[in-house]
């Protein structure tokens, strides 16, 4: 009898653990399979905002954080010429430009002059006034995006 209550235990831990190491389901952009994607996610950060990578469902993407995830896709349709918050982020290579939209309950960050375009989607809950300081991370690695000519104003 005792034998099985540790079983009954077992399965249920088992099924607990495995329910925190499941992907994030995140749609791909338009052109996650550009391959400029594969250079600008591999450059992608480990951790962000002291939150670790967690695995996600599609190419081109990554998430950040168990609550309040922040999300990460390459391959999103690359902004034209706009009237939108923009801002810019020093890198080593020079500048990185964003434009930013708050949607609400997230902040939208888009990466603006490069083809393919990142875009960043951040909980308000998680970095409301630290946005700027997440996009910094991630700068040097949507920059390894080829310029498409067009900077912030």
């Amino acid at each position: 009898m005792r034998l099985l209550g540790w079983l009954g235990v077992s399965v249920v831990l088992a099924g607990v653990l495995t329910g925190c190491s499941q992907p994030v389901v995140v749609d791909p952009a338009p052109y996650a399979a550009d391959p400029e994607c594969a250079r600008v996610m591999l450059a992608i950060p480990e951790t962000l905002g002291g939150l670790e990578m967690r695995d996600t469902t599609s190419q081109a993407t990554s998430a950040y954080g168990d609550e309040f995830t922040i999300l990460v896709r390459c391959g999103v349709e690359p902004p034209g010429p706009t009237t939108e918050t923009c801002t810019s982020v020093d890198v080593e290579s020079g500048s990185q430009d964003w434009l930013l939209v708050d949607l609400g309950e997230d902040w939208q960050a888009t990466s603006f002059g490069r083809t393919p375009a990142v875009e960043v989607l951040v909980p308000k809950e998680r970095a409301d006034q630290a946005v700027g300081e997440l996009l910094a991370e991630l700068s040097g690695a949507a920059a390894l995006a080829p310029s498409n000519g067009l900077e912030c104003t």
